[in-house]
């Protein structure tokens, strides 16, 4: 759905130096805060809008209804069919973009300055004004479903699927925020109305822009953008009640390659321990070919080729997950030396040298995340999302730097636990037996 349309110099812009950039917080007439970086040496603006909740707010027995809404909002809104409103666009050399995960429903624009009211009124369009078409839903349903079925018959969606609704029970998260095939055909349109109105409210929203805009520009476009949309919305979710065992799930399938996802409880944004298991996570698995579990699994024996681990931080659940696809006769030998290399780094902990690594690595790539409007406009407003302060990006690399070898070895001793590691296998596994 996405329309890219603006010269490339206007997306990849130059942008100074990370610990030049200033952040600047607006709040609007109207009371609707936001952060800016100003830009002023090319007449663009990116804008990041994030609505807290997503697709978790679905109303029971309506799954699947935030992701078809968000799906619609640019079929049809105002006068404008879905032709109309992309002709508009096109016209304005601007782009929007709409997506939604179980925490939120993002909307990313990108316009010229001197198209800049136009280009609002257009997004604003397709947010208060949107009418979803009956044959507009039907056909966006249409490409869910055939979506929904291509998924059945991919390995590592089948997998990640199968761990969500072992570890969320009733949860939203246990279920795709596609909904199902079934579930997905009977939505309708004022299903569409209520999902809009549960989701797209201005009391919980994140805003960053970056580029050519000053605050009092920018406070005045928020209110226009986002004045008339209500407030409140639907209750968001609980946390989660985490419900994985330990042990081992085979869902058999005809594929030579078995697609493996492991996880146990992870730890949130906020715990003081987080810095040092991000770290440590870098060096078991998050780290590319410099990981403990890449070298193990396959450098030395062969037996992939990737394996992976990451801290899974959701707003009202966390986890600390991997995922490994390796040959049907091979997979459970894959499985043995997870599960050894989870145990050894809890038991033994890190070197000095592979923490100075770690640390150099993640302070010398996180300026580089910060290479242009868009992207800076991205990071930005799911900072605010994630809750972090303002100045998040000059304390990062500081605090990476701070964590100590004894910390990180605490932090991987209480953390880490592979007896209480959940696998689920999806292939025709040789050697290997479910444990429940």
């Amino acid at each position: 759905m996405m329309r890219f349309v603006l010269p490339l110099v206007a997306t990849l812009v130059a942008f100074p130096a990370l610990a030049e950039t200033e952040i600047q917080p607006v709040t609007s007439p109207g009371g609707i805060d936001a952060w800016l970086v100003e830009e002023h040496s090319i007449p663009f603006v990116a804008l990041e809008l994030r609505f807290a909740g997503g697709a978790s707010l679905d109303e029971e027995g309506k799954r699947g209804a935030t992701y078809l809404m968000t799906g619609l909002l640019e079929e049809g809104s105002g006068e404008m069919d879905s032709r109309a409103f992309a002709k508009a666009t096109d016209a304005l050399a601007a782009s929007f973009s709409y997506d939604v995960s179980d925490d939120s429903v993002s909307i990313s624009a990108r316009f010229l300055t001197e198209n800049r009211d136009q280009a609002v009124d257009l997004l604003r369009q397709s947010l208060v004004d949107t009418t979803f078409p009956e044959d507009a839903i039907a056909r966006v349903q249409g490409q869910i479903v055939s979506s929904l079925r291509s998924d059945e018959q991919d390995p590592q969606t089948i997998a990640a699927r199968a761990f969500n609704a072992q570890a969320f029970a009733d949860h939203p998260y246990a279920t795709p925020k596609e909904g199902t095939i079934e579930g997905v055909e009977t939505l309708t349109q004022e299903d569409m109305f209520t999902a809009r109105d549960n989701v797209l409210v201005k009391d919980r929203v994140s805003v960053a822009a970056v580029g050519d805009i000053t605050p009092e520009e920018l406070g005045a476009l928020l209110d226009r953008l986002l004045g008339d949309l209500p407030t409140g919305g639907a209750p968001l979710p609980a946390m989660a009640d985490i419900q994985i065992q330990p042990g081992v799930s085979i869902l058999p399938f005809d594929t030579p390659q078995a697609q493996v996802i492991w996880g146990q409880e992870g730890l949130d944004l906020e715990d003081p321990d987080f810095f040092p298991a991000y770290i440590l996570n870098t060096i078991l698995g998050g780290g590319g070919f410099e990981s403990r579990l890449m070298h193990e699994v396959r450098e030395k024996r062969g037996l992939t080729y990737g394996v992976y681990s990451w801290l899974a931080d959701r707003d009202y659940a966390d986890l600390w997950q991997g995922a490994v696809a390796s040959s049907n006769d091979r997979v459970a030998e894959a499985i043995d030396v997870i599960r050894s290399e989870w145990a050894r780094i809890a038991e033994d902990g890190v070197t000095e040298e592979e923490l100075e690594a770690a640390q150099k690595y993640m302070t010398g790539e996180y300026p580089l995340r910060f290479d242009g409007n868009g992207p800076i406009a991205s990071i930005l407003v799911g900072m605010q999302h994630d809750g972090m302060s303002i100045d998040y990006p000059e304390s990062r690399n500081d605090r990476v730097n701070a964590v100590t070898l004894e910390e990180i070895n605490r932090v991987a001793r209480e953390r880490l636990d592979p007896d209480k590691l959940r696998f689920v296998v999806v292939g025709q596994p040789e050697g290997l037996e479910e444990v429940n």
